[in-house]
């Protein structure tokens, strides 16, 4: 718990006024928001903005964050849940297959579920082959439904467990038990159709 400590100590030092605390925040989540972000909308500049965005509404919230109540991670995760859930219901579109020329190679280390999907196919040119598998997971988790793409994000690629998935959705843990499975099922079913489409 060292880290929930360090988040509540820099949360501290935030209010009290210090620049650098704030600094050394949004360097520590700064990935993990942006990741969040670029699942949800696809686009690099869109999760950029959106990331800028979470930013500012954290810092204006430092005041009504209570580590006894909930994890920093958890509150961090609700927040940006929160923005993203009004943005795209201003946006009155669900973007599933918006960015689909976008490169998300270009954000490797933002995709381990990928390294989880098995790969039948074995090319001579394996990092060829990972980038191609990442980008098909990329595109196929783009067509899931908001509900079961947030869950499947936030489990598999934030790595939460089902308790903070559910403080953070505001659902049950049965729920988020479900929308993962669901999730999951409909992603690998996705995958095998572009994998038969390819072979």
């Amino acid at each position: 718990m060292e880290d929930a400590h360090v988040a509540a100590m820099l949360v501290r030092r935030c209010i009290a006024g210090e620049a650098a605390a704030w600094e050394e925040i949004v360097q520590r989540y700064h990935k993990r928001i942006y990741n969040i972000c670029y699942r949800f909308s696809g686009s690099p500049d869109q999760a950029q903005d959106l990331t800028q965005e979470v930013f500012i509404k954290m810092y204006g919230s430092l005041k009504s964050y209570d580590s006894q109540r909930a994890a920093f991670m958890t509150w961090m995760t609700t927040i940006t849940r929160n923005l993203l859930v009004d943005y795209f219901r201003k946006s009155k579109q669900e973007r599933m297959t918006d960015s689909l020329d976008s490169a998300p190679s270009e954000h490797e280390d933002a995709m381990p579920l990928a390294e989880r999907i098995p790969d039948k196919a074995s090319p001579p040119d394996a990092r060829v082959q990972s980038r191609e598998t990442k980008e098909a997971v990329h595109r196929a988790l783009q067509k899931l439904s908001p509900d079961l793409r947030e869950a499947v994000i936030l489990r598999d690629l934030q790595d939460m467990d089902y308790r903070e998935i559910a403080t953070v959705l505001r659902v049950p843990e049965g729920t988020v038990k479900s929308r993962i499975n669901r999730g999951r099922a409909e992603l690998a079913r996705l995958l095998q159709r572009t994998y038969r489409q390819v072979m």
